[in-house]
């Protein structure tokens, strides 16, 4: 009996991740409260470091597409070689069309083109300011923000799973010592019971094979107590390993947090829905993929942008006016300034209707998981509720078998005691008895277990106070 109890704990420990291979802020007795345990959990566990740094990476890139309303600035020097057959106009390079400035030479026609190159070269440093982008950098923002919010629930579903594996473990740790403290409890009857039959046989009241038989059963305790020594160290290393600890063994202090009050089914429905970090992300998600829609189509969108530059320049071409500067175009001495408004419009381009219509096949799988999700967190919970029910009725059975074991192996011994009973009946009472108190520790660890469930599904919090 007592080792299904160090198999549920070898079972439990199969689904716990594997603790981390440094952790800090141990206490030197290797024993936590429940609120220490939480603490050093959240601190350790590698699962949340992964959770937080991705949180941090979706608010980074926020922060990068709001970064588009600030100015840019870029420097560059050039030096070319190329034909510098010129006519009037001055114009700013816009994105996609692409063609260096040629400075004043003498204008050309077809008919008089040199095709020789000349030396041109340039320094300058120049600035762009976005002024209206009609909705480009806000959709894109926006949708930004609904990944982040996403990431955020997803870190705390992580945190709600780490918090309520602590509190399986802790409660696993206590439910092992009662057992020990159980087998204990029948290990020092079965001493005192022998002890009665050593007295009997010598005394010529009792047969010897009672003797032998009330030794077995001493043995059998024992060995019942070394098993429930090895349920208790399972249990220690796993609560370790929820806690993300190098340690093999931590151990849990005090009593294990109380259950409190079970609230009514329409009520933790409700607060899943509002409150399972699952539900949320997947909510956020959905959201942000139709935000990422409307940024798509927005890239088809005019774009308004202030620029300027200042710059030093000189060409090798002969000017139309003027002396040439010295260098022949080698070093840039002539300094220019230019400030200006620049309207971009890209009319009509296929692969953002493409990827729009791609965005919105996304934004329905995006809804239909979010569906998937509540109705499975819903399940979840009534699964949950039904447990605990179950649990907490199956608990009141077990106090009263207890209590009826107790009063049936106070009489068998009382019986044995004044010899109107042999050590068979005896026997059979004590493994009653012992069994009784051993389900009755695995009926309050059951109740606890359905009890998070249920709390992992809702999303309780788990106070540290």
């Amino acid at each position: 009996m007592v080792r299904r109890v160090a198999a549920m704990v070898v079972l439990l420990g199969a689904v716990t991740p594997t603790a981390a291979r440094s952790a800090e802020a141990l206490p030197p007795s290797q024993v936590l409260t429940f609120p220490q345990a939480l603490e050093f959990a959240r601190a350790h566990k590698p699962e949340l470091a992964a959770a937080r740094a991705s949180l941090l990476a979706s608010k980074d890139l926020a922060s990068a597409d709001r970064a588009r309303w600030l100015p840019t600035f870029t420097g560059t020097a050039q030096l070319l070689g190329g034909t510098t057959n010129n006519t009037t106009g001055s114009y700013v390079g816009v994105a996609g069309f692409d063609n260096p400035r040629v400075s004043a030479t003498t204008a050309r026609t077809p008919d008089n083109a040199v095709l020789s190159p000349r030396a041109t070269s340039l320094v300058g440093i120049g600035v762009h300011q976005e002024v209206f982008s009609f909705g480009r950098i806000s959709a894109q923002v926006a949708a930004d923000d609904l990944r982040a919010e996403a990431e955020s629930s997803a870190e705390r579903g992580v945190e709600v799973v780490v918090d309520y594996d602590v509190e399986e473990t802790y409660f696993a740790v206590h439910t092992a010592k009662a057992v020990l403290a159980a087998a204990e409890r029948a290990y020092q009857r079965a001493i005192v019971h022998r002890d009665q039959a050593r007295a009997g046989v010598a005394a010529g009241m009792r047969r010897p094979i009672e003797l032998t038989r009330a030794e077995a059963t001493v043995a059998r305790y024992d060995l019942e107590r070394v098993h429930a020594r090895q349920g208790i160290a399972a249990a220690q290393t796993v609560f370790a390993a929820a806690l993300g600890a190098p340690s093999a063994n931590l151990d849990a202090a005090d009593t294990p947090p109380a259950l409190g009050e079970l609230p009514a089914l329409d009520h933790e429905l409700a607060e899943a829905a509002r409150r399972n970090p699952e539900i949320v992300r997947a909510t956020a998600v959905a959201r942000a993929q139709e935000k990422q829609t409307r940024a798509i189509a927005a890239e088809t969108n005019p774009n308004l942008m202030a620029t300027g530059a200042v710059s030093v320049n000189a060409g090798g071409a002969d000017p139309s006016s003027g002396a040439a500067p010295s260098g022949s175009g080698f070093l840039p001495s002539v300094p220019n300034w230019d400030v200006g408004l620049v309207l971009a419009w890209p009319l009509f381009d296929a692969t953002v209707d493409h990827r729009a219509d791609q965005s919105r096949d996304l934004e329905a799988r995006a809804r239909a998981d979010r569906d998937a999700v509540a109705q499975r967190i819903a399940t979840a919970v009534r699964q949950a509720y039904v447990d605990v029910v179950s649990a907490r009725d199956a608990l009141e059975v077990l106090h009263r078998s207890v209590d009826a074991a107790v009063a049936n192996d106070t009489q068998a011994s009382a019986r044995f005691e004044e010899g109107m009973s042999n050590a068979v009946e005896l026997a059979d009472a004590e493994e009653l008895r012992a069994e009784a108190e051993i389900q009755l520790a695995q009926g309050e660890f059951e109740l606890a277990r359905a009890r998070a469930a249920l709390g992992r599904a809702v999303a309780e919090d788990l106070h540290h106070e």
